[in-house]
C-alpha cells in the first residue's frame, strides 16, 4: 500500500514547551491509522500542523509526493485534507445543504444561489453515506449523531483524500457508533486515508489498520494493529506497565447515607435507590434511560415533581444545587467544560468558589486562605498545572476533572455523583481518577457513578442499578455482575438479578 501523506521532521515549540519533536511518519492510501497518546502527548499539535492550523518550526508535509507550501486550513481543504473535530464547525440555524456548501456556495447567472442543485448534491452525498437526512433540515433540529454525519458530508463533498477524525464517537449513542463504523468502512474502501484519534481502545482494534503512539511530543512507535495488544499500547502511552486497570476496594461498607425515594420528573418515572458510606453504586442504562436526569434531581439541578431525598434517614429538601451543597452532595457532571468548571478562571478560583463562605468568611476575599486551599488539593489530587493561576481551559481533560473534584472535596461532600467520570480522558488519567475514587470510597464517601463504558461500570462498582426508559429495570450485586445481564435489563428484556431495593 503506497504512502499518501508523508510527514518529515515536523517540529513545533512554544515558550518553554516542545510540543512536537522531529520525527518521520507516513499514512498509507486507504488505511485507517490511529493516533494514540495521553492528553499533552502532541496529537492535537500534529493534526493542526497537517491541516495548516499551526505553522511548524521545521519539517515538510507531502501529499501524493508533492510538498505542501503556504499551508493553511483553506489550502488544506482545497488539497483534500479535512478534519472533523470534537467541537462541530456547523451553523445551527442554517440547513444541512447550506452547511455542506458553506464558503463555496453554487451560484448561477446574476450571482443567485442555486439552492436546488446544492440540495440535490447534498442529498446524493448523504445517500452515499447511507443516511436519508433531509438537505433542507435545519442543523439545530438534528441529533448529535446526525450532525456528525453532516460534518462527514462536508468532507466527502470536497473529495477529501485525507480525513482526520478527532474523538468522533464521544457524543454518539451505541447505534450511531455502529453507523459511524459502517461509514468509515465505506470511506476506506473508496481509498480515503483516515487518521483516527480516540481514547477508546476497542474502537482502535475494531477500525484501524495501524496505530502510532505519541508521548511528550515524540513518536514512540508505529505498529500494525494485528500485531499488538491493548496492554502493549497502554504501556507505550504511559511509559510504564499498568498492572491493574481498576484498583481493588478496601472500603468497609457502612450505613445508608443517601436515599432517593420514588423520584418523578419528565424523564424519571418512580426511581428509588440508595447508596451506603464507602460504596460505589453504578447507574447503568442506554442513552435516554434517565441516568443523568436522576442525578440532576438528587443534586437539585432539575425540578422534582414528586419523591423524597433522605440523608442519614432524615428527609431533606433539595430544590437547588445550593441546597445539595449545604447537605454535602456534590455532582461531577458529564459535560465538565460547560457545567463543571469555569474555563476562563484560575485553578484556585475553580477550587474555592463553591465554598467561598467557608474559605473567605469575611466581607473580603482571603487570598492567602484561598491559595492554601488550592495548594492542598493540587498536591492531594496531583493536578498538573504550571501554577495555581493557570486558567482551567489550558489544562488537560483529566486535570480539569481533578479540579472539579477538588471543588467538591473542599465543600466536604459526603455523597459524590460522578456522571461519566472518564469521558474524553486518556488512559493514564483514567487510572488516576479510578485511584482517587477508590481513595474516597475507602474514606467513607458514598459514590454514585454513571458510566456508559461497561468495563468501567463493572470494574469500579460495588452494586449496579439498571435504568430503562426512566424506570429501575433491575439491580445486580457484585457476584451477579455480567455484561449481558446489564444490557438485557437496559434494553427492557428481563429483570433477572433484581433484588429488593431496601434489603
Amino acid at each position: 500500500m503506497t504512502a499518501l501523506l508523508e510527514l518529515n521532521g515536523l517540529s513545533k515549540s512554544y515558550p518553554g514547551v516542545k510540543a512536537l519533536l522531529p520525527f518521520d511518519l507516513s499514512f498509507r492510501r486507504g488505511e485507517v491509522h490511529a493516533l494514540l497518546g495521553e492528553n499533552g502527548a502532541g496529537k492535537s499539535t500534529l493534526i493542526k500542523t497537517i491541516t495548516g492550523a499551526v505553522t511548524t518550526d521545521s519539517g515538510a508535509i507531502r501529499l501524493d509526493g508533492l510538498e505542501l507550501t503556504g499551508h493553511d486550513p483553506a489550502m488544506s481543504l482545497d488539497r483534500g485534507i479535512a478534519a472533523i473535530y470534537q467541537e462541530f464547525s456547523l451553523f445551527p440555524e442554517l440547513t444541512v445543504a447550506e452547511n455542506v456548501f458553506y464558503g463555496r456556495e453554487l451560484r448561477g447567472p446574476g450571482g443567485f444561489l442555486r439552492r436546488r442543485r446544492m440540495e440535490d448534491e447534498t442529498a446524493n452525498v448523504l445517500r452515499d453515506l447511507g443516511t436519508d437526512i433531509s438537505p433542507r433540515a435545519k442543523v439545530a433540529n438534528l441529533s448529535v449523531g446526525h450532525q456528525q454525519l453532516v460534518e462527514l458530508a462536508k468532507s466527502v463533498s470536497r473529495d477529501a483524500k485525507v480525513l482526520i477524525m478527532d474523538e468522533p464517537t464521544a457524543p454518539l449513542t451505541n447505534k450511531e457508533v455502529e453507523f459511524l463504523y459502517a461509514v468509515v468502512g465505506k470511506l476506506k474502501a473508496r481509498g480515503v486515508t483516515i487518521i483516527y484519534i480516540s481514547h477508546r481502545l476497542k474502537e482502535i482494534f475494531d477500525l484501524c489498520d495501524r496505530v502510532t503512539v505519541m508521548r511528550d511530543g515524540a513518536l514512540i512507535s508505529t505498529l500494525e494493529i494485528a500485531s499488538t495488544s491493548e496492554a502493549e499500547l497502554v504501556t507505550l502511552m504511559v511509559g510504564r506497565p499498568v498492572d491493574q486497570e481498576f484498583p481493588p476496594s478496601t472500603a468497609r461498607i457502612g450505613e445508608v447515607v443517601l436515599e432517593a425515594q420514588n423520584l418523578v420528573a419528565p424523564k424519571v418515572n418512580d426511581v428509588s435507590l440508595h447508596v451506603r458510606a464507602g460504596e460505589i453504586l453504578g447507574l447503568a442504562g442506554l442513552v435516554g434511560a434517565g441516568r443523568t436526569e436522576t442525578a440532576r434531581l438528587i443534586f437539585g439541578a432539575d425540578t422534582l415533581i414528586s419523591g423524597q431525598i433522605r440523608l442519614d434517614g432524615q428527609n431533606v429538601t433539595v430544590r437547588t444545587p445550593r441546597d445539595a451543597i449545604a447537605h454535602g452532595i456534590g455532582l461531577i457532571p458529564e459535560d465538565r467544560k460547560h457545567h463543571g468548571v469555569l474555563l476562563g478562571m484560575s485553578v484556585t478560583f475553580n477550587t474555592v468558589y463553591a465554598a467561598l463562605k467557608q474559605v473567605s468568611p469575611g466581607l473580603f476575599a482571603n487570598a492567602m486562605a484561598e491559595r492554601a486551599a488550592g495548594e492542598k488539593y493540587r498536591d492531594q489530587l496531583r493536578i498538573k498545572t504550571p501554577n495555581l493561576e493557570q486558567l482551567v481551559v489550558n489544562l488537560s481533560g483529566g486535570n480539569q476533572q481533578k479540579v472539579v473534584l477538588a471543588k467538591w472535596l473542599l465543600t466536604g461532600s459526603r455523597v459524590l455523583i460522578f456522571d461519566e467520570p472518564t469521558r474524553g480522558i486518556d488512559v493514564g488519567a483514567k487510572q488516576e481518577i479510578y485511584g482517587l475514587m477508590r481513595e474516597l470510597s475507602n474514606a467513607g464517601v458514598a459514590i454514585v457513578m454513571i458510566s456508559s463504558e461497561m468495563p468501567e461500570l463493572l470494574g469500579m462498582s460495588d452494586r449496579v442499578i439498571v435504568l430503562c426508559e426512566g424506570r429501575v429495570a433491575g439491580e445486580l450485586g457484585k457476584a451477579d455482575f455480567d455484561q449481558e445481564k446489564v444490557l438485557r435489563l437496559a434494553s427492557g428484556l428481563g429483570n433477572e438479578g433484581k433484588t429488593d431495593e431496601h434489603e
